[in-house]
């Protein structure tokens, strides 16, 4: 019943793009300041890499495993997925635009940084996400999903892949 309200409701719709808006204006910001100011995540890796030792680690071995031997000699293209990434992800919550797949790729990021051990405002931005995630298509219903998402939903039924046109469905439609 509750998941309904959230996929059906246009006062639920409302209450969901402020939540929307709030969550992509977060991390808008967050992304802004790492394009514009140079970020670099080496840092941050190796920080989350030394949290991974001692009786009760902030890191599980599995993540400093993957930061140590993927991330930190791929930090360069990690910094820049980072940043842009949370730039997109918030351009994209505050329009509306892909709604659900901009919150899913928002949830990510935000599990790799509790991952590394970072608290912040992480659990926060997760609980509000997943309402956006289980709420789908009335999460960007108040934003450019409502033009774009029946677009692409018609242009799929037109346009069916692997669909051949006969010579006379042709000859039929002219």
């Amino acid at each position: 019943m509750f998941v309904q309200l959230l996929r059906k409701n246009n006062v639920v719709a409302g209450v969901l793009a402020v939540i929307r808006i709030y969550i992509g204006y977060a991390w808008l910001t967050a992304g802004w300041g790492k394009v514009t100011g140079g970020f670099d995540a080496t840092g941050f890796i190796q920080g989350s890499i030394g949290k991974a030792t001692g009786d009760h680690p902030a890191v599980q071995g599995w993540w400093a495993a993957f930061l140590e031997n993927v991330a930190l000699p791929g930090a360069t293209v990690f910094s820049f997925l980072v940043a842009w990434g949370e730039l997109l992800v918030g351009i994209a919550l505050i329009l509306g635009l892909f709604t659900n797949f901009a919150a899913l790729m928002g949830i990510v990021m935000n599990f790799a940084f509790i991952f590394s051990g970072t608290i912040s405002t992480n659990g926060q931005m997760i609980l509000l996400t997943i309402f956006l995630l289980v709420a789908g298509y009335n999460a960007g219903r108040y934003g450019l999903d409502r033009y774009v998402i029946p677009f692409i939903r018609n242009y799929r039924k037109v346009h069916k892949p692997g669909r051949t046109r006969r010579f006379d469905e042709t000859a039929e439609a002219n």
